[in-house]
C-alpha cells in the first residue's frame, strides 16, 4: 500500500439511540465515504434480547473458569481440563449464532439490506458502533456474519458523543515518538513486548520500567508523543472506569491523569494501546478525554495472546498498513492459538474517537507535509537518549536485592542467637517430629523377632514372679526353647540383678554358656537412680549392654546412647548400650568388626555415624556426653511395629516355627504397663511405648545402616544452618518485595513455604535435618521488615 494511502473508502456508523436488550434498541445508521457527509442515512430498531445477554454471561463464565484471569499462565498450566475448554468453546458458538440471528430479525433488516446496498467487497471499511452500553460493547461483533462479504471490513466502538480533540502540536521528530510504560509486571514476561516495541522502524522509544505516578505525569507533560503503550496489569472498575498497575505499590485510574493525558493529546498523542487486561472501562474513560483511537483487549488476555497480537499488530502497522486493517489482521491471526486459548480472537478492539481519521504510521511522523496551521504549531523537541532499560533493571534488582539481603542477614543474626541459647530448642524438636511422622513408610526390620512378656504372663508365673517379670524356671525353658531353632543373638531386656535360685542349677548354665545371649543393667542416674541396677551375677560382663535412655527436655526420646564410660560407683560397668551389642553380635558373624575414628565416630563397614555435638541441630541446651547420635526411627505407623512380634506363652507351648527365629535377633521385653518402662516418641506422647521396642529400634537403626546404606540422621555445623536460614530469608524478601499485594502475594508465600516443608521432608528422609522453624521465623520476619520498610519508603515518597 502506498503511503498516505486513503485509510477507508467507507465509513459506516451504527448508533445504538435507546433501548434496553428488554426493550430492544432504536438505531440510527449512517453510510459515507472518508471525511465526507454520509450518502446514506436511515433509522431501524433491533427486537429484545434478554437471552442475548445471558448467553454472553454465560460465556463469560466458562472463560473466567478457564483459570485466565490476567496475563499469567496458559490453560494448559492451569487446573483447566479438556471439559472446561468444551464448555468454553460450547458457549462461544451459541452467543456467536443468538447474535447472528438477532443481527437477522425482522426489524433489523430494512438496516442490513442498506448495508449489502452501499458497501462493496472490495471496500475498505470501517464500521463504528456508538452506544455506552457496555453490554453491546461487550458482544463479539467481529463475529457477525455480514462482514465475511467484506474482508477488508474492522468494527471500532465509539461513544455516543464525542468532539473534536484539541488543535494538536507536532514536534519536528522525523521518527514516531512512543513513550512505553513497562508497569507492573509480577507473574508476567513483558521482555517480549519491550523486543517487539525496540525492533519498530522508525520509531523512538522512551521506556518507562515499573514508574511512579510522578515519573509519568512529567514525561505526558514535557514530552511530544505519538504513541502511548502501556503493558502490565490493568483491571476495568465498573463501566466507566479503570485501574493502571504502574509498579508492586502503586496503582491509578485514569482520572488520576486526566491533566496530563489531555495535555499528551494537545501535544500530539494519536494512538493509545493498552496491552493488558480487561481494558473497555479503561477505554471508556480515555474517550471522555478526546484520545483517538485506543487499542484495548476486552476481557482478562493471557501473556502469550497479548504477545503474539502486539507482534501482529505492530508489524503490520509499521508496513503501512491502515491501523484498521491492522487490527483486523493480527486479530484473525491469533486464531492459531484457540486451540489453547479459546475466543483469543475476541479480545482486540478499537475504541475510536469519530472525530478524527486514524493516521497511518507513516502520518504519525513529520515526514509528511503539515497544514499551515499546524506548522505554526510546531515544538522543537530534542530527540530523546535512549533509555538503557536492561541497565535500568540490572541496577535496580541490585539495588533490592541488597537491600533485602541486609534484612535477611540481620533477621538471620537474630535468630541464629535466640537458637544458640536454646529458645528454638522445643519448637525445633515439635517440627522434626512432624517430618518424621510424614515420611513415607518403611517395612518391618525382618532380622529381628521381639517376644512380648504381657502382664497376664508375669502374673501366671505365680510367686517365683516377684522378683523378676520372668520367673527362673520360665526363663530356663525359653532359653532352652530358643536354642533349638538357633538364632543369632538373643537379648534379654529384663533385669536380673539377683543370681539364679539353687534349685535351678540349668538356669546358671545356661546363662553362662549362651554365647549369643546379651543381657541388660543399668548406670547410676543422679536424679532418679543414684544405685543404678546391678547385671545378672551368670552373665559375662563382655554380654552385658546398658539400658539407659537418654530423653530429651520434653520427654521424647530422640537420641540413642552408643557408648557410655561408666561411673566408678556404678554397678554396671559395661560400655556399650544394649542395642549396640546386639548390633555388634550380629555383625560379627558378617565379619564386620566396630571400629571408632579420630572424631570419637562409630565405624560399622564402611559407614560411619554422625556424633551429636553440642549446638548442633536442633540441640543447645542438653547433655551430649559420651557417644550419642539422632534416633532415626525406622517410618512406620507406630514405633511397636519395628519388627514382627510374638507372646512368651506361644514360644513356650511350641507355636512359633523355628524358621521365623533362625539366624534373627531375638529380643525378650516387659510390654506390662506395672513394669514403668514406658516412653514418649516422635509419634505423640499420648500413646507411650514399651522399652523393649525402643531397643528394638535403635538396634535396626546400627543394622540398616551398616548393611543397607540406610541413613542416619545427619546436621549441618552451624555455619550451614546459617547460609540455609539466610539463602530461604533472602528468597521470602525478594518476593515480598515484588508481590507486596494481593493474592499473589498469598500465593507466592504458601509456594514458598510448601517448599521449604518439602525440601526439608526430602533431605530429612535422605538423612539430614535441617533447621526449619528458625527458617520460618526468619522468613516472616525478614518479609515483615521488607513490608514495613516499602511502606515508609512510600510514605516517604508521598510526604515529598
Amino acid at each position: 500500500m502506498p503511503l498516505g494511502a486513503t485509510v477507508a473508502d467507507q465509513v459506516v456508523v451504527l448508533k445504538f439511540e435507546q433501548g434496553s436488550f428488554e426493550q430492544g434498541f432504536t438505531l440510527a445508521l449512517q453510510v459515507g465515504g472518508e471525511g465526507a457527509r454520509p450518502s446514506a442515512e436511515m433509522t431501524g430498531c433491533l427486537p429484545s434480547a434478554v437471552h442475548l445477554r445471558r448467553h454472553y454471561q454465560r460465556w463469560q463464565t466458562t472463560y473466567e473458569r478457564l483459570g485466565l484471569p490476567s496475563r499469567i499462565k496458559p490453560v494448559v498450566d492451569q487446573v483447566t481440563n479438556v471439559s472446561r475448554l468444551d464448555d468454553c468453546l460450547q458457549a462461544a458458538n451459541v452467543l456467536r449464532q443468538s447474535m447472528n440471528d438477532w443481527l437477522c430479525a425482522a426489524a433489523f433488516r430494512p438496516l442490513r439490506e442498506k448495508l449489502l446496498e452501499q458497501l462493496s467487497p472490495g471496500d475498505r471499511i470501517r464500521i463504528l458502533l456508538q452506544t455506552d452500553d457496555l453490554q453491546l460493547q461487550k458482544l463479539p461483533w467481529h463475529t457477525w456474519d455480514l462482514l465475511e462479504r467484506y474482508p477488508l471490513t474492522e468494527i471500532a466502538l465509539a461513544a455516543p458523543t464525542y468532539a473534536n480533540p484539541p488543535t494538536q502540536a507536532r514536534s519536528v521528530s522525523a521518527d514516531v515518538r512512543i513513550l512505553a510504560i513497562l508497569g507492573n509486571s509480577d507473574g508476567i514476561d513483558l521482555s517480549a513486548d519491550q523486543a517487539l516495541l525496540e525492533q519498530l522502524p522508525g520509531a523512538h522509544i522512551h521506556f518507562l520500567d515499573e514508574p511512579n505516578r510522578q515519573q509519568l505525569n512529567e514525561q505526558l507533560w514535557e514530552q511530544h508523543w505519538d504513541i502511548l503503550f502501556f503493558a502490565g496489569h490493568s483491571c476495568s472498575q465498573g463501566a466507566t472506569s479503570g485501574t493502571l498497575c504502574l509498579n508492586g505499590e502503586e496503582s491509578l485510574e485514569i482520572e488520576d491523569l486526566r491533566y496530563a493525558l489531555k495535555q499528551a493529546v494537545g501535544n500530539g498523542l494519536q494512538l493509545a494501546i493498552l496491552n493488558s487486561c480487561d481494558g473497555l472501562g479503561l477505554g471508556r474513560s480515555l474517550a471522555d478525554l478526546q484520545i483517538p483511537q485506543l487499542v484495548v483487549m476486552r476481557e482478562p488476555v493471557p501473556d502469550p495472546v497479548a504477545q503474539e497480537f502486539l507482534k501482529y499488530f505492530l508489524q503490520s502497522y509499521a508496513k503501512g498498513t491502515p491501523l484498521y486493517l491492522s487490527m483486523r489482521e493480527a486479530r484473525e491471526r491469533l486464531q492459531g492459538l484457540e486451540q489453547i486459548y479459546p475466543c483469543a480472537t475476541w479480545l482486540p478492539v478499537i475504541c475510536q474517537n469519530p472525530a478524527v481519521v486514524p493516521p497511518t504510521w507513516q502520518q504519525l511522523s513529520t515526514q509528511e507535509p503539515l497544514s499551515l496551521e499546524a506548522a505554526a504549531l510546531r515544538v522543537a523537541v530534542p530527540p530523546l537518549p535512549k533509555t538503557p532499560l536492561l541497565a535500568q533493571r540490572v541496577q535496580r534488582w541490585r539495588q533490592v536485592c541488597l537491600a533485602v539481603m541486609k534484612l535477611s542477614f540481620l533477621m538471620t543474626a537474630l535468630v541464629l542467637a535466640g537458637r544458640w541459647i536454646g529458645l528454638l530448642q522445643f519448637p525445633e524438636f515439635w517440627a522434626l517430629d512432624r517430618l518424621l511422622q510424614l515420611r513415607p513408610l518403611e517395612p518391618p526390620d525382618s532380622r529381628l523377632l521381639v517376644i512380648t512378656v504381657s502382664e497376664a504372663e508375669i502374673q501366671a508365673q505365680g510367686e517365683d514372679s516377684r522378683r523378676s517379670s520372668i520367673s527362673d524356671s520360665t526363663l530356663s525353658q525359653l532359653l532352652a526353647t530358643l536354642a533349638l531353632a538357633q538364632p543369632r543373638v538373643i537379648g534379654l531386656d529384663v533385669y536380673r540383678d539377683f543370681p539364679v535360685r539353687v534349685d535351678q542349677p540349668r538356669l546358671s548354665q545356661q546363662l553362662l554358656e549362651t554365647s549369643a545371649l546379651v543381657g541388660v543393667c543399668k548406670n547410676i542416674d543422679t536424679s532418679s537412680d543414684p544405685t543404678g541396677i546391678a547385671p545378672p551375677p551368670e552373665i559375662p560382663m563382655n554380654r552385658m549392654g546398658f539400658s539407659d535412655f537418654i530423653a530429651d527436655p520434653d520427654g521424647v526420646l530422640r537420641r540413642q546412647l552408643l557408648y557410655l564410660t561408666p561411673e566408678p560407683a556404678s554397678p554396671c560397668t559395661t560400655p556399650y548400650a544394649f542395642s549396640s551389642l546386639l548390633a555388634f553380635h550380629y555383625l560379627a558373624h558378617l565379619k564386620i568388626q566396630p571400629t571408632f575414628t579420630a572424631q570419637n565416630q562409630l565405624k560399622l563397614g564402611s559407614f560411619t555415624f554422625p556424633t551429636l555435638r553440642p549446638h548442633r541441630g536442633g540441640y543447645h541446651n542438653v547433655d551430649t556426653n559420651g557417644i550419642q547420635i539422632p534416633l532415626n526411627y525406622r517410618a512406620l505407623q507406630s514405633p511397636q511395629n519395628i519388627a514382627p512380634q510374638v507372646t512368651l506363652t506361644q514360644v513356650l507351648k511350641g507355636q512359633i516355627e523355628p524358621s521365623r527365629i533362625k539366624d534373627k535377633i531375638v529380643m525378650i521385653g516387659v510390654v506390662a504397663g506395672s513394669s514403668s518402662d514406658d516412653w514418649g516418641t516422635p509419634y505423640g506422647l499420648g500413646s507411650k511405648v514399651p522399652g523393649v521396642f525402643l531397643q528394638a529400634q535403635m538396634t535396626s537403626q546400627l543394622l540398616s545402616s551398616a548393611l543397607d546404606g540406610r541413613p542416619s540422621l545427619d546436621t549441618w555445623p552451624l555455619w550451614g544452618d546459617a547460609v540455609w536460614i539466610f539463602c530461604w530469608s533472602t528468597v521470602c524478601g525478594t518476593w515480598s518485595w515484588r508481590w507486596l499485594e494481593g493474592r499473589t502475594r498469598v500465593i507466592a508465600g504458601i509456594t514458598t513455604f510448601a517448599a521449604l516443608i518439602g525440601s526439608c521432608l526430602v533431605l530429612l528422609v535422605q538423612g539430614l535435618w535441617l533447621p526449619l522453624i528458625p527458617t520460618v521465623i526468619a522468613c516472616v520476619a525478614t518479609t515483615l521488615m521488607v513490608a514495613y520498610s516499602r511502606t515508609l519508603k512510600q510514605t516517604a515518597s508521598i510526604g515529598t
